[in-house]
């Protein structure tokens, strides 16, 4: 499955992207009707809180979620408690740029980490688009931490 954040959506896009989830996030450059015209030819279901282009995406036949808090974890439980989670795909989008990580070699690593980083470290990931590297720090720990609890909601 694949969505689109609109703009107030920016946590969740990220969020969506560390589960795996292949996310679309729409930047101040783009118009709304470009966002609906993305949403309808890449088959992407359109996250929104905006009223407004709720009504535009269903009158366009685009699949739609509406969220009404501005909590991320509240978000998160109204989108991931229609979904079934495959924790193989965790991890395997770039949080940032929502390119798909590959693994680096350790060896391929030591460019693009911190030195700390890359002592504590066996295995990296590297995003080929945005060129951040990702690794299993205690960030990682907190990250499943807080999904696990989601889906327990």
């Amino acid at each position: 499955m694949k969505f689109l954040c609109d703009q107030m959506l920016g946590k969740l896009a990220k969020w969506l992207r560390l589960i795996g989830f292949d996310t679309y996030y729409a930047d101040s450059k783009i118009d709304d009707n470009e966002l609906l015209d993305i949403a309808k030819d890449e088959d992407r279901v359109f996250i929104t809180r905006d009223k407004e282009l709720m009504y535009r995406a269903k009158k366009k036949k685009i699949q739609i979620l509406t969220l009404r808090s501005t909590d991320l974890d509240e978000q998160l439980t109204d989108v991931l408690k229609k979904l079934d989670l495959d924790e193989k795909a965790f991890f395997t989008r770039c949080s940032l740029c929502n390119g798909v990580l590959k693994q680096l070699k350790k060896e391929d690593a030591k460019k693009f980490v911190p030195d700390k980083a890359f002592e504590n470290n066996d295995r990296f990931w590297f995003c080929p688009k945005c060129e951040k590297a990702y690794w299993k720090g205690s960030h990682y720990d907190k990250i499943l931490c807080r999904i696990n609890k989601i889906k327990k909601l």
